[in-house]
């Protein structure tokens, strides 16, 4: 055996040192992917123009109450506001609104604090006519206002136009929950065992409308666009609707509780539509409810 090492020794070596090499090399390749992602997903937004601050261009198309077209094809989203999209109650509403406002006309887009959000769509405040129009869906209660801390320009008046529009129950965003209700129920088209008003006593709504019931135990259905697990500490956020940050509602699952719950909840229940049970709270000005325990959250049949 002795002579057989010394005799192969240097083969030996060579195959020992290649398979060192090829370790290195996968496990070196596992942690650049993460990286190639993020620059696939730059390089994406690399063909969408620049637009200069304050450009005026034509609203060519509307697709929802907060995002529209312009001429070339490009997407705009507008800041400040959250609209309903298609399926939600105040979609129509909203969407015709926009459409009355600038379809077919030159605004002016007014740059925030970012240019471009991940779908690679202009992040913009716009005005016709000197109209801030954000301002406007927000007083006609067709939006609320969405803010984060880095684009802050003109939160003070839209945010006090959604106060206003909230009191006097204005629009379809504040009109009475009886109405609410009846479209919830007319657009629910699943079959639900467990989280139901019958079995459990509490009013279903919609993810987008359950920051009107803050303080209230309710079941909130919709679809689960966006997770994500922090590395930090291992909390889940189930995020309806939208991506982060355009999400109209989340469902926390704590680190101390994720043993409870399927395995990595945040792949499982990525785009499916949920029923979760609990009591509305707000955390940055967003609704969300902790869930504690799997009874809490039920997947459509």
């Amino acid at each position: 055996m002795k002579e057989f090492f010394e005799k192969n020794k240097i083969f030996l070596a060579i195959v020992v040192g290649a398979l060192i090499v090829g370790i290195a090399i996968y496990f070196s390749g596992r942690e650049e992917k993460p990286l190639v992602r993020e620059q696939e997903q730059i390089q994406s937004c690399e063909n969408i123009p620049e637009l200069p601050d304050g450009a005026l261009k034509i609203a060519t198309k509307i697709i929802d109450g907060d995002t529209f077209l312009i001429e070339g094809g490009y997407s705009v989203r507008i800041l400040g506001i959250d609209a309903d999209e298609r399926g939600y109650p105040c979609y129509e509403e909203a969407k015709n609104r926009l459409e009355e406002l600038i379809l077919n006309k030159k605004v002016k887009l007014e740059q925030g604090e970012e240019n471009l959000d991940r779908y690679c769509r202009y992040l913009r405040y716009i005005f016709f006519d000197n109209q801030n129009v954000s301002l406007e869906l927000v007083k006609s209660g067709l939006a609320v206002s969405l803010f984060f801390p880095e684009n802050v320009k003109y939160r003070e008046e839209i945010t006090q136009a959604e106060k206003t529009a909230k009191e006097n129950k204005i629009g379809c965003k504040w009109s009475s929950s009886v109405k609410i209700a009846e479209v919830q129920n007319q657009k629910s088209n699943f079959q639900w065992e467990k989280l139901t008003t019958e079995k459990l006593g509490f009013d279903v709504v919609g993810a987008c409308l359950a920051g009107k019931y803050l303080g209230r135990e309710l079941i909130v259905e919709g679809k689960v666009a966006d997770t994500y697990r922090t590395s930090k500490n291992n909390t889940v956020f189930l995020n309806f609707e939208k991506a982060y940050p355009n999400h109209c509602f989340t469902g926390v699952i704590f680190s101390s509780d994720l043993y409870k719950f399927v395995q990595n909840p945040e792949d499982y229940y990525l785009n499916k539509t949920v029923r979760i049970m609990g009591e509305v709270k707000e955390y940055q000005g967003r609704p969300e409810i902790i869930l504690e325990t799997p009874n809490q959250i039920e997947v459509e049949k």
